[in-house]
């Protein structure tokens, strides 16, 4: 029998969805459910799987444990955790934030190229004024840095509104319709200048940390905006600072920020054309979420306990 831990706070209904999923498996399998917090040491020593995350040290007496399902898409953090062992089978929950992350963006978008960060200050400050120049997105050319699942439908939602898209990613691939250009990021120095809107969403990684330095900041076309909603590292915060202020850029808007939270008095929080969220992005803002998670668990509980090959496996070595 397999014991799989739910180290989650799930109602009775969100339990069943899991609870649904063990039925008819050839091993059998059982559920048990407490938040991340409540776990002994005795509980999890005899556990084969966990789906959510436990303290580091606790998960580590685990001895036999054989598979992780994490509720996030990212993976980093996990990994760098270093309990992983080869025989961990460590999934995530990409597919799972694609809607709530991706109308973030939309809504993210819309309120740098319409001003609208500017015109909430104005209404703080009872001031009635044009903060002048907008951005069309019908006539907009929009560059999706990190075209994975999300990347993929926010660049849907832009080709709807008109917008020309260019699709960045880490290895080549057959170009998907939602994009009129897809390339890999050995050539995103060419293909900065040419976008009004930059948005990323890169996963975590060394190979991702000040990608958007201030070099590359600069290689943005004047008046253009940039947002990000991977990680906080992704782009390196003086840089942007000085391309802000100094009016290079039109805009920014972030979900993530380096470091994070951002404390109070960093200087980034003075700018008046940057929009700052405090990283809800994703999460479970929307019911929507939730659910699709749960699809994901409960469609991989049936593969572990059926002997069949998990889905949204991680790369250990990548992070993705």
């Amino acid at each position: 029998m397999k014991k799989i831990l739910v180290a989650m706070d799930l109602n009775e209904e969100k339990r069943g969805f899991l609870l649904d999923a063990v039925k008819g498996c050839k091993e059998e399998g059982v559920l048990v459910f407490r938040d991340g917090a409540s776990w002994t040491e005795e509980d999890v020593k005899d556990a084969s799987a966990v789906i959510g995350r436990l303290p580091v040290p606790l998960i580590k007496a685990a001895k036999d444990l054989e598979w992780q399902q994490l509720s996030s898409a990212g993976a980093d953090a996990v990994i760098k955790a270093g309990y992983l062992t080869d025989k961990i089978v460590l999934t995530n929950a990409s597919g799972a934030y694609d809607i709530s992350v991706s109308e973030h963006m939309v809504a993210q978008t819309f309120a740098m190229i319409r001003n609208l960060g500017k015109y909430m200050i104005d209404q703080t400050k009872g001031e009635w004024k044009n903060e002048g120049a907008a951005i069309c997105i019908e006539e907009s050319t929009v560059l999706v840095l990190g075209a994975g699942h999300i990347g993929n439908a926010y660049a849907a939602k832009m080709k709807a509104l008109g917008a020309y898209t260019i699709g960045v990613k880490r290895t080549p691939g057959e170009k998907p319709e939602i994009y009129d250009e897809l390339h890999t990021i050995d050539s995103l120095d060419e293909l900065l200048p040419r976008a009004d809107i930059v948005a990323m969403v890169l996963p975590g990684g060394d190979a991702t940390v000040h990608i958007m330095d201030e070099r590359r900041l600069r290689l943005m076309k004047k008046g253009s905006c940039i947002l990000n909603v991977g990680r906080g590292n992704a782009i390196e915060p003086d840089g942007l600072y000085k391309v802000l202020s100094e009016g290079w850029l039109k805009a920014a808007a972030l979900d993530v920020t380096e470091p994070e939270p951002l404390p109070e008095g960093d200087r980034l929080w003075s700018l008046d054309n940057i929009i700052i969220t405090p990283h809800v992005a994703g999460g479970n803002s929307l019911a929507i979420t939730s659910y699709r998670f749960l699809n994901i668990a409960s469609e991989n509980i049936r593969h572990f306990l059926n002997g069949e090959p998990l889905i949204n496996v991680v790369d250990k070595k990548l992070g993705y």
